[in-house]
């Protein structure tokens, strides 16, 4: 092993098996089969194209599939649950059946929307309100007792106040919520929520003191694929952010994040695979 090992282990338990979180990076592909997501609306929201998307990045190296019905880009319209449920289920049904065995992800804050997508064969549970919207999430989380995404987004916090030490509250008030529910410590996935009522600047001062958070205790989920601080900074389009989030996954590693949710998996897989080597040494007979 060379260098600094800042990873801790962790495994998820899945009704498939365990998920090992730890030096090894993992890659979520996105699967937005919504028809207003900020840069691929529409393009995989019928369950084909999806599958199609699916079996792309899956080929790619991706380790899960997380699956969303509502965009959150700024300036979002909300949907009911019975719409979002109308494009989400189809897909999740359609994947299973059609012999997708990566774990899948449901990308929703909505109780009920988990509880179906659960039920239509997703394994992991995404929240990017981190239980505290839709506070009966939590059940649901507990019930089948899934590994949980607890994501930072707190419209109401004070922009003045330092940003780590606002995510660290607002996840202390999550945790409280999990723990209460019954959801099980070792089944939580911590996510900043890069990009979610963030300024540029404190999107890359998170970055930068990420170690703080993984010293929680917790494995993270890092989420900065196309998003405005790569594309503020580098003056590009969503589609051309690819290089700047592979970057970002590279160094979010290294600061000891696990789970890496991105659009386009091939170049952060090599961008991980190169950090990994890095941190913990090459494989034998390269030369």
């Amino acid at each position: 092993m060379t260098g600094t090992a800042p990873h801790k282990s962790f495994n998820l338990r899945l009704p498939q098996g365990i998920l090992a979180l730890g030096p090894m990076p993992l890659v979520m592909g996105i699967l937005n089969v919504t028809p207003d997501s900020f840069s691929d609306g529409g393009d995989h929201a019928d369950p084909q194209s999806a599958l199609t998307q699916t079996l792309k990045m899956r080929d790619q190296g991706a380790d899960i599939i997380d699956v969303g019905g509502e965009s959150t880009r700024p300036g979002h319209a909300e949907i009911g649950p019975q719409e979002e449920m109308n494009r989400v289920l189809p897909v999740i049904e359609h994947l299973v059946t059609s012999g997708i065995r990566l774990p899948i992800s449901i990308d929703t804050y909505k109780a009920i929307v988990a509880d179906q997508a659960v039920q239509s064969g997703a394994t992991i549970i995404n929240d990017v309100y981190g239980l505290q919207r839709d506070p009966e999430i939590a059940d649901v989380a507990a019930t089948y007792d899934l590994p949980t995404i607890v994501m930072h987004w707190d419209k109401a916090r004070d922009a003045d106040k330092d940003i780590v030490a606002e995510v660290r509250r607002y996840f202390e008030k999550s945790l409280e919520i999990a723990v209460t529910a019954g959801i099980k410590t070792d089944q939580i996935v911590l996510d900043p929520g890069f990009g979610f009522g963030k300024s540029v600047a404190e999107n890359y001062l998170l970055l930068r003191r990420l170690p703080e958070l993984a010293a929680l205790g917790y494995p993270l989920l890092i989420g900065t694929s196309r998003k405005r601080m790569i594309g503020n900074l580098l003056g590009v389009g969503p589609r051309d952010r690819a290089t700047g989030t592979a970057a970002i996954s590279a160094l979010a590693y290294e600061r000891g994040a696990h789970i890496f949710r991105v659009h386009d998996v091939q170049p952060n897989r090599e961008a991980l695979k190169v950090a990994h080597a890095t941190l913990y040494g090459a494989p034998t007979g390269l030369d």
